[in-house]
């Protein structure tokens, strides 16, 4: 079984969501989230609650087997860019600049072990 979690929006550059990405990807999923919590990231806080979300969304979807948590791995797990939140400031001689503000969209991919990766 497979179970997917996906948060849109997010205030942060897809670059910087990747950096952790690369850290959980084909992890188990107790140890994924012990080190999204502990990291220091700001990223490692919206991936942990995506993280759980997908474990939630499994277990729904399998209400009748007794699936463990620590059991899962995260299959996949990528950042897309998002739409540019887009904001002007004051440049020198009366001119304006404009500063794009990115954001990005995180989808999470839980599968059991028996599927194999």
């Amino acid at each position: 079984m497979k179970a997917k979690s996906i948060s849109k929006y997010i205030r942060q550059s897809p670059r910087k969501i990747r950096i952790v990405l690369d850290e959980i990807r084909g992890k188990r999923v107790g140890n994924a989230l012990d080190y999204l919590h502990f990291s220091p990231l700001k990223a490692s806080h919206v991936i942990e609650k995506t993280v759980h979300s997908a474990v939630a969304n499994l277990m729904q979807a399998n209400e009748d087997s007794n699936m463990e948590p620590d059991s899962l791995i995260i299959k996949e797990a990528y950042a897309n860019g998002g739409p540019f939140l887009k904001r002007f400031r004051a440049a020198s001689m009366g001119r304006i600049s404009r500063l794009n503000k990115p954001t990005s969209h995180l989808t999470i991919v839980v599968s059991d072990e028996s599927q194999g990766m």
